[in-house]
């Protein structure tokens, strides 16, 4: 199952997705920024009855990481980072203080992504794919059997991620979603850090930024 919520000003999704057999499961991107939303994830985290094994980023941009510290405290998991994503993380108190906002909670990375890692949590496996060009160590979560893309801020719904932050690559980017995403079957859905979900085949149709006819 994939459960997503809409946290913060920044409209940002954060994923639980939990293997329905074991009630295993993990949180990716945690955007939950004041108490309110912090209790949210945990209500429905508790009312499921779901087991936390894992705390997964796709990248390391504040609005995914807001909630970090409190996934960990409250769960008692590791949090995993791609490597090449650590210059983003260890900025997000700069860019608080930027955007004027408050209650950052700072934490540590407990271990680091690779491409060719896989998450496994009862009976389901998420593979990592490295997609930078949103951000250096960005990278999405694949799960082949259910058929969707855990897809962080690489391909949106009509849309791509932003590449006028520091450390973006705009041509890496249009890189790693022509080779890593529209590599994958049309039918696979994509859960985007913001908006709707969509999925391979529509944007590949659709996307007004990278087609593929």
């Amino acid at each position: 199952m994939v459960k997503a919520f809409t946290f913060s000003p920044f409209q940002e999704n954060t994923y639980i997705v939990s293997d329905d057999a074991t009630k295993k499961a993990v949180v990716i991107d945690p955007g939950c920024y004041d108490q309110s939303e912090k209790e949210t994830l945990a209500a429905f985290i508790e009312k499921n009855q779901l087991t936390i094994t894992h705390l997964l980023q796709t990248h390391a941009h504040l609005d995914h990481v807001f909630g970090s510290a409190y996934v960990k405290r409250k769960f008692g998991v590791k949090m995993y980072l791609h490597e090449l994503d650590m210059v983003i993380f260890n900025d997000v108190p700069k860019r608080m203080e930027m955007y004027g906002l408050r209650g950052y909670d700072p934490t540590e990375v407990d271990a680091y992504l690779h491409e060719g890692n896989q998450i496994t949590f009862g009976n389901t496996t998420l593979d990592v794919l490295h997609t930078p060009g949103h951000a250096p160590g960005h990278v999405v979560f694949v799960n082949h059997n259910d058929r969707y893309v855990i897809g962080g801020d690489v391909l949106f719904k009509g849309s791509i991620g932003r590449t006028d932050f520091p450390y973006c690559d705009h041509q890496a980017l249009l890189t790693s979603i022509r080779t890593k995403l529209y590599t994958l079957p049309d039918d696979y859905t994509v859960y985007a850090g913001h908006m709707d979900p969509t999925t391979i085949g529509r944007e590949k149709k659709t996307n007004p930024f990278v087609r593929m006819d």
